[in-house]
């Protein structure tokens, strides 16, 4: 199923005029998304044209922060049929389980002057009252155009300003019709295979696999090629049957086991954290507490 919400934040009598990426860090996404767990390992800022900035961040998360891939829109005035509008996309690496890739795209006021008031209030999510965020899936496609930003290169930097310029307006229409046709936009293929029993218990066996291991950190790389199936399948596949993704569904089982291991077998709390397989205590007490809202000392008195 596709992933898809909205948050709406009314706006204050007094909006801050925005410059660049870096001043709504802490109103975006990214604000939320970075806490004092993740790390930001390396960062490119790249400016298109003098309306439209990106930027690319790489990052570290722990166990229990690891975020779903997604995408984010947000948007709010600055004025009167004013707006800046950023777009977050957060790709997870199936190689290194903990890492992401953070792209970021920023449309300031001026690129909007381009367009009459009355076809963007047309539009959700343009309100002129409020801040608007939404979240939707990262088709193949986006997936493509964002490889695109990064590898741009042409014979003079006008004609790569171009190639840029377009790239980024494309991202911006894909996004735009994610949100409003989020079942048609960005179909998922994929899908279609779970019409098949022999793909169904691929899925399966990838779930019992987890049940049996999982005090082990695996990626959906190697788990794939344990049932022979195709990452981005698995993926899709595995969130459809059982409503989790497959991080998700090993944060349940590795908590379900540790409460259990607390409560019943009175292990410390240091024991438990190393036998599941997370890094540290620390890392442990913020997903025990993240899914419980407890803390796991908790169950030891």
């Amino acid at each position: 199923m596709f992933a898809f919400f909205s948050s709406v934040i009314p706006t204050f009598a007094t909006v801050p005029q925005v410059s660049d990426i870096t001043a709504i860090d802490q109103t975006s996404a990214l604000g939320r998304i970075l806490t004092e767990d993740v790390q930001v390992v390396e960062r490119d800022q790249q400016t298109i044209n003098q309306y439209i900035q990106a930027d690319k961040l790489a990052v570290n998360f722990t166990e229990g922060n690891i975020p779903e891939e997604h995408a984010r829109l947000l948007l709010f005035p600055v004025d009167d049929n004013k707006f800046c509008l950023l777009l977050t996309y957060i790709l997870p690496s199936e190689q290194h389980p903990f890492h992401a890739t953070i792209h970021r795209l920023q449309f300031l006021p001026e690129f909007f002057n381009a367009y009459p008031p009355d076809m963007l209030m047309a539009n959700s999510p343009f309100r002129f009252d409020q801040t608007t965020e939404q979240q939707f899936t990262i088709c193949t496609q986006t997936q493509q155009l964002l490889a695109q930003l990064q590898a741009a290169q042409a014979i003079t930097p006008f004609i790569t300003s171009l190639h840029l310029t377009e790239t980024a307006i494309q991202l911006l229409r894909r996004a735009l019709e994610s949100i409003l046709l989020p079942f048609a936009a960005c179909q998922v293929p994929a899908c279609r295979f779970l019409a098949y029993e022999s793909e169904r218990e691929k899925v399966a066996d990838a779930r019992t696999y987890l049940e049996q291991n999982f005090e082990q950190s695996i990626t959906i790389k190697e788990l794939s090629r344990k049932v022979a199936m195709n990452e981005c399948y698995l993926k899709k596949g595995f969130k459809t049957i059982t409503g989790k993704t497959i991080h998700e569904y090993q944060q349940v089982l590795r908590i379900k086991k540790a409460k259990e291991m607390l409560k019943e077998q009175r292990q410390s709390v240091s024991e438990v954290a190393s036998k599941l397989g997370y890094s540290s205590i620390s890392h442990f007490s913020t997903a025990f507490k993240k899914a419980t809202g407890m803390k796991p000392c908790e169950l030891l008195r």
